[in-house]
This record gives structure tokens, C-alpha cells and sequence, in this order.
């Protein structure tokens, strides 16, 4: 018989350095055989560097790794893979137009004579999905079959037979209740033959219905591992969170809301169907509304759908007293909704183009590129966003990737800014900056709002919302549960209500 008091897998003292990073900080984690381990954490906790370190995809700088208490090195993911540790990822990585069984087999395919023994394959796919109950047509193509399916496939693909530890990351993002708890009994079934399961998710109801214990993660270093139901969910959420902005920003004084403006926006009923529920929110001139929740409640797509950068399937949405029909990016420029993303990098900035280049972006977008700005206009725009912002940099010409991530995040509020909108969608607008920029940010914010400007802020940062909301929308699991105004606005009335749901 097996011996469950020697961890399937332990890694300890695991510490991770890219350039200006400490992705992780000396972290010990130990995974047992026969038991499902929440590694759980906000973005940029540092989940999925141990992960990568774990399934062989990233070296480890510091620390070691045993398996079955024998020390083991990792090079790539093929030595995991042969030493029986999988993973499978939130995006099901399948090839749609391929058969299940092509899908399955792929790369490992049996051969006979130097030719694929296509018998041999078949006869293995079955073997694999057997093992998880899954009766399916082989040859049909993968993409025919649902999300749910699809799921299935790529964890039978996975398991190997000496499969030890197997890693689901986000498994349930994509799935409704009914095939999350399809999913749950093949989990407790690998797990009552011994696989060590890792299972990343941003469902807490899930991690307490599945889980036997919990790791936690914040910037990169352990907060701490518990038993599932040792661990109140209020606590949990706190260990996720933690405290990370200065005391003094969390104590700004509350302004008065009396004298604000009309409704920029107000969206009735607005949602998208497995991407977020229906919800009402309303904006005033001159108020912030913050949005708050946990990682994967709900908060960017929140805040796209109302930009428009995500289609709606249900509600209204009303901006500046007028019904939108079809709202998109480019309609919401138009009327004076500037959106400043949270993955600045990819979706904020073009990293080649100089400063004043990204600056001046959304303004020429909003203009129509039949009616070029000016170089001479460019360049009084930039200067005066670049002075406004105190944008450290030397030359409004310099590539904007050569600048600090603070001085990033400041170009992307200036791109914003210089269309002067009447409502600025912010999300995640101190994500990975240093905590100086971080303060000017949400004291802009504050000067912003005090100008007339109405702002929609979604953040992790509980302080930095508690520090600049007028109202908070609290969400959890894809949902807005609640919302809290004024001098309720505090950091535990926000947590409790995650908590509570």
C-alpha cells in the first residue's frame, strides 16, 4: 500500500528572478498522492511561474524539487511528462478540425514499420478516455463537441499510466454547473487512485466543494497552506488580498457627492451571456464607481463591456442620455468614453511607436485618420500630457517600452486623457508600477473626478478602491452582488460582501 505520508510532489525554497521581477520568493509547497490542493492567489501572485517550475516549463533559480521523496531535476516539460507530471491548461490546447483520436495521440502516436499503426492509436485514445467514462465517436473532430467535452479530453490526454500529479489550471472557467460537477466526480475519481491533483481556480465555492487544502500566494512569496475547512472563506479572502498600498492613501478624506452631475452612462440589464450576468450600473459626472472582487469575478469584463470592447447580449446601455445600439470601441471614442486597459503591454500601448505616437493614438482614432493631426499639434499635445502626468522621460520621441512600467502606465492615462472624455473606464490602473507612481496615480484619479470627470476604476487593490470610490459594485463569480456608497465604503464591508455573496 501506498505511503500518503511522503509527499507526491515538494518543492521547497523555490525562488524565481526575471529582469526587475522576483516572480518568487523561497516558496515551499507539497502536493500529497490522493488529494485535490488549491493553489489559489491574485494576478501576479506568482501561480503560474511555480506551476511552470513544477511541469518543467521554467528553471528554477534557487530551491529543489522531489518527487516521491527523490530529489529530481526538471529541463524541459518532457522530463516531467516522463516522470508522470501533466498539466492542463484554461485554454484547452486541441486542435478543432483534428479527430479526437488524432488529438489524443498527437506526438506520442504508436508506429509499426516507421509508419503511425492508426489501429494502435485508436485502441490508445479509448484506453485513455475509458479511464474517465467517457464514451465518444473517435473519429469525430474535437471542436464538434462541447466546452465540457473538450475539457474531458485534454485531461484523458494528459494521464498518462504512470501519471502522478496532474495540474488543472482554470478547468471550470468555461463551464456551466452542471459540467462543473460532471467534471468534479472524474476529479474524485483520479483522486481516489492516488494522482496528486493541483487545481487553480478563481471559484471559491469550488475550492471549498473540491478541495482538501489550500496554498496561497501573494507577490510572489507563500502566505500560507491550511486545510479546506480549517479555513473561513472570510480569511482566505484576506490572505489573497493582504494589505499592500500606503495607510495614508486608504485614509483620504471622502468627498462630498451632492452636487454631481447627470448619468453618463446607465446600463440596465447589460450582460453577456457565460462572460458576465446581467447587471445595472450608473455613472454620474464629477463620481467615481469602483469595481471589486476577486480575480475572475467579473471586473475587466465589467468594464469592456460597457466600453464596448465585448458584445452585449441583453440590457441597455445609455451614454449621455442616448440608447447605444451595437457599442463598440470606436462609438464609445465618439461619445467621450476613454478606456484604459489592464494589460498595458498588449492591449495599451504599441511598445515600438515613440511617446508622443501613443499619446495621440485614441485622439486620431476618434478624429477619423482622413483628418491627420499635425506634427506641430502632436507634439503641444504630448508636451502637455507628458508635463500634466510628470512623465519621466527625456524625449517625447523615445520608444514608450524603454520607459519604467509607472511611466507606461502614465502614457496610457495620457492617451486617454487628451481625447478629454467624460467618462474614463480605468482598469487595473497601478498594476506592476512602483509604489511612488502608484501614488500619484490614484491621486490624479482623485484630482480627475474633482474636475467633473466621471470614472469607472476596477481593481484588486481593495485599499485603492476604498481610497477612490464614491460607490462600489462588488462582484463574485460573474456577478454583480452588491454595492456599497459612502462612508460604507471600507475595505471590510467590501470583503464581507464577497464573502457572504
Amino acid at each position: 500500500m501506498e505511503d500518503t505520508s511522503i509527499p507526491r510532489i515538494e518543492m521547497s525554497g523555490i525562488t524565481k528572478l526575471f529582469p526587475g521581477v522576483k516572480a518568487l520568493q523561497n516558496v515551499d509547497l507539497c502536493i500529497y498522492p490522493g488529494e485535490v490542493h488549491a493553489l489559489l492567489g491574485e494576478n501576479g501572485a506568482g501561480k503560474s511561474t511555480l506551476i511552470k517550475i513544477m511541469t518543467g516549463a521554467l528553471p528554477t533559480d534557487e530551491g529543489k524539487i522531489r518527487l516521491d521523496g527523490q530529489a529530481i531535476v526538471l529541463n524541459s516539460t518532457v522530463d516531467a511528462q516522463k516522470l508522470g507530471i501533466s498539466t492542463v491548461y484554461q485554454e484547452v490546447n486541441l486542435i478543432p478540425a483534428m479527430s479526437v483520436a488524432k488529438n489524443m495521440t498527437l506526438q506520442r502516436q504508436p508506429t509499426r514499420f516507421g509508419l503511425i499503426n492508426w489501429a494502435a492509436a485508436r485502441n490508445l485514445a479509448r484506453k485513455r478516455l475509458k479511464q474517465l467514462s467517457l464514451d465518444i465517436d473517435l473519429e469525430r473532430p474535437v471542436g464538434s463537441y462541447s466546452i465540457a467535452i473538450q475539457q474531458l479530453v485534454a485531461i484523458a490526454r494528459a494521464l498518462e499510466d504512470n501519471t502522478k500529479v496532474l495540474v488543472l489550471d482554470e478547468p471550470t472557467a468555461s463551464l456551466d454547473a452542471g459540467e462543473t460537477n460532471a467534471l468534479f466526480e472524474v476529479i474524485r475519481d483520479l483522486k481516489s487512485r492516488g494522482i496528486a491533483i493541483v487545481f487553480i481556480t478563481h471559484f471559491l465555492d469550488q475550492v471549498y466543494e473540491i478541495s482538501d487544502r489550500i496554498t496561497v500566494l501573494r507577490n510572489g512569496q507563500l502566505v500560507g497552506t491550511s486545510m479546506a475547512k480549517d479555513l473561513p472563506r472570510l480569511d482566505l479572502i484576506k490572505q489573497m488580498i493582504g494589505r499592500e498600498l500606503e495607510q495614508a492613501e486608504g485614509q483620504l478624506t471622502k468627498r462630498s457627492t451632492d452636487n454631481l452631475g447627470e448619468p453618463v452612462i446607465v446600463a440596465k440589464g447589460l450582460g453577456c451571456k457565460r462572460v458576465i450576468e446581467p447587471f445595472d450600473l450608473n455613472i454620474r459626472a464629477g463620481e467615481v464607481v469602483g469595481l471589486a472582487g476577486l480575480l475572475g469575478s467579473g471586473r475587466t469584463e465589467t468594464a469592456k463591456l460597457i466600453f464596448g470592447a465585448l458584445p452585449s447580449d441583453s440590457g441597455t446601455l445609455t451614454m449621455n442620455g442616448e440608447v447605444v445600439t451595437n457599442n463598440s470601441p470606436r462609438q464609445s471614442l465618439g461619445r467621450d468614453i476613454a478606456f484604459c486597459p489592464e494589460d498595458r503591454k498588449e492591449e495599451g500601448l504599441v511598445g515600438e511607436l515613440s511617446i508622443r505616437e501613443n499619446i495621440i493614438l485614441s485622439l486620431q482614432a476618434k478624429n477619423g485618420w482622413l483628418k491627420q493631426l499635425s506634427y506641430d499639434e502632436q507634439e503641444r499635445l504630448a508636451d502637455e500630457m507628458i508635463k500634466a502626468l510628470a512623465i519621466a522621460t527625456p524625449d517625447m520621441d523615445k520608444p514608450v517600452n524603454q520607459l519604467s512600467g509607472g511611466n507606461q502606465q502614465k502614457v496610457v492615462l495620457a492617451r486617454a486623457l487628451v481625447s478629454d472624455p467624460k467618462l474614463l473606464i480605468l482598469d487595473e490602473p497601478t498594476r506592476g508600477i512602483d509604489v511612488g507612481a502608484h501614488a500619484e496615480i490614484v491621486m490624479l484619479i482623485r484630482r480627475l473626478c474633482s474636475q467633473g470627470m466621471a470614472l469607472l476604476v476596477a481593481s484588486s487593490e481593495l485599499d485603492e478602491i476604498v481610497a477612490v470610490s464614491d460607490r462600489v459594485a462588488v462582484l463574485r463569480d460573474h456577478k454583480q452582488i452588491g454595492e456599497i456608497a459612502g462612508d460604507e465604503v471600507t475595505r471590510e464591508k467590501i470583503i464581507g460582501m464577497i464573502a457572504s455573496g
